[in-house]
């Protein structure tokens, strides 16, 4: 037991008994739960003492704040001694430790290792099981019908017929493995082997098979896991998929994937968020815009346009967020523009790292921002405090990106030639639009889209916040399903009468749930959700 306490306390004593000494010869590496060293190190420090009485095995006694072996890191001519004569019982009468491997490992808990660590005690629960999401069926904007997952029942009111077309959407950010392990600090309520991508992406995948939706946009897709197993897959439950990976070295993007059977592609348009010839945007996130035509046989439909984006995380960048949105809108409005001047129908997806009420959120759904004063830090909702935080420059983002401030391109300026008598050619820009001073430092952004959101965000009996992420730091809402409403549905807004050519209806969405509920699984990703995100998922109809 002495050696037990040196291991509690981190650090093992001399063999004279005098000084302390660092109890391992490096520091431990580290993945969601378990701590791993190797087993000399260990052996050295408890030098000629049992550490019988302080060993545990994987599936015994889990919350037990003590070093256990995992067998499956033993020498594989050895196979453990019966310890355990019942449940209750050790038996090691004569057993040491001079059997283990010399290459084996030794796992410690990270509850002894990283005690400031921590988490709270609502933090610790180890339920096993499956939350069920249900499905809230909204026709006109009523709750008509609740059924639970799985459930074959069909919501009358909501069939199809031959002048409307209905579609469903998922949008999942299935958290990539490489940055899963460079933020493993994120994870360490978890149990390891739920981190595998080996265990993650069958579990991924059955998610997205059972769901089956008409349109997937997917973030934190990997590059080499998309190429070898994600689009295969796919592939094979008949999606036609397209990819864009983030710009620079990092390893990851988004894609967007739709059923054959329900759409056909027009076009693809990838969006880089970095610009080299701009400071501001320096980061390397993307995004992607597919125009896509839905099969009807008996009926002509206009196209509709899905877009798909993660913006950039750092909460204290609210400018570069909202340039990214506004790049965004200005390639969404470039590719859903129809030749009356309106749009086609829209629906933008994605990890948007922004929450509920933000100043970023509520200018995707309101249309316009007036950010004068706004702290940089606020954007974006991430931030309680805006002390020693910049305000957002006016305008935020320089003249050569070529965007508005209504968040669209602008109209290239076209050089025109001029024969004089003094001055034989004399070159002047001729503009489409003349735009004053006063309006290119004004500080308020707009969009002519009318967006609204699948979501509500809060459960309308409890107030309690609904969340789409959830892992060792916080628990939040981040990703969003937005879409162009039917006119008579929200709320007029300006320019939107005059944008919007035709709008979606919200048939149903899949329930979210609190961030309560999921510790009771023992947050995100566990053994049935492998992500540290929900999939959102909405089903929309097209009226013909």
């Amino acid at each position: 037991m002495e050696a037990w306490r040196c291991m509690r306390r981190g650090y093992g004593r001399c063999v004279v008994g005098r000084g302390r000494y660092p109890m391992f010869s490096h520091h431990p590496k580290s993945l969601g739960r378990d701590w791993t060293t190797p087993w000399e190190n260990l052996q050295r420090c408890c030098w000629n003492r049992h550490i019988s009485s302080c060993m545990r095995w994987p599936g015994h006694y889990s919350r037990a704040p003590y070093p256990y072996f995992s067998s499956r890191h033993f020498s594989l001519n050895w196979r453990p001694p019966c310890l355990f004569e019942s449940r209750t019982q050790f038996q090691y009468s004569n057993w040491r430790p001079d059997n283990l491997s010399q290459t084996s490992l030794i796992h410690l808990s990270s509850y002894i290792m990283n005690s400031e660590g921590d988490e709270p005690s609502s933090k610790r629960r180890k339920h096993q099981g499956m939350i069920k999401r249900n499905w809230e069926y909204i026709c006109n904007y009523k709750k008509e019908k609740t059924k639970i997952l799985g459930d074959e029942n069909v919501d009358p009111q909501c069939e199809d017929s031959e002048n409307k077309f209905d579609f469903s959407v998922m949008s999942y950010n299935i958290l990539s493995q490489d940055l899963l392990e460079d933020n493993s600090h994120l994870y360490r309520h978890c149990r390891r082997p739920v981190l595998h991508w080996s265990f993650r992406f069958p579990n991924i995948l059955k998610e997205i098979k059972h769901f089956d939706a008409d349109v997937l946009c997917l973030q934190e897709v990997q590059e080499d896991h998309y190429g070898t197993e994600i689009r295969p897959s796919l592939e094979s439950l008949g999606y036609h998929c397209e990819y864009k990976m983030r710009t620079g070295r990092k390893p990851d993007g988004c894609a967007i994937c739709f059923k054959h059977s329900k759409f056909s592609l027009l076009s693809v348009n990838p969006v880089e968020f970095f610009r080299p010839d701009i400071p501001l945007l320096d980061r390397d996130n993307i995004g992607l815009v597919l125009l896509l035509q839905p099969k009807i046989p008996c009926a002509t439909s206009p196209a509709i346009c899905v877009a798909n984006t993660h913006l950039l995380y750092n909460p204290r960048r609210g400018d570069i967020k909202l340039t990214q949105l506004a790049m965004l809108l200005a390639e969404i409005s470039s590719v859903a523009h129809q030749k009356d001047g309106s749009f086609c129908p829209i629906v933008m997806c994605g990890d948007f790292n922004s929450v509920p009420g933000s100043p970023l959120y509520s200018f995707i759904k309101e249309g316009k921002l007036n950010y004068e004063g706004l702290a940089i830090g606020k954007v974006s909702g991430q931030e309680q405090s805006s002390r020693g935080q910049r305000i957002l420059s006016i305008p935020i983002w320089p003249p050569n990106l070529g965007i508005s401030q209504n968040c669209v391109y602008e109209v290239q300026q076209v050089p025109k030639v001029e024969k004089t008598d003094k001055d034989p050619t004399q070159t002047q820009l001729e503009k489409t639009e003349v735009l004053e001073t006063a309006e290119k430092l004004s500080s308020n952004l707009q969009h002519h889209f009318s967006l609204s959101s699948v979501y509500s965000h809060f459960f309308p009996d409890t107030g309690i916040p609904e969340v789409t992420t959830c892992h060792s730091r916080s628990a939040i809402t981040v990703d969003y399903i937005f879409y162009s409403a039917e006119k008579e549905d929200v709320a007029r807004h300006p320019g939107a009468e005059v944008a919007l050519g035709g709008g979606l209806k919200l048939l149903a969405r899949l329930s979210l749930l609190t961030e309560q509920d999921l510790w009771t699984v023992n947050g995100l990703p566990n053994e049935n959700n492998s992500s540290d995100h929900l999939p959102l998922l909405a089903k929309f109809r097209l009226e013909l």
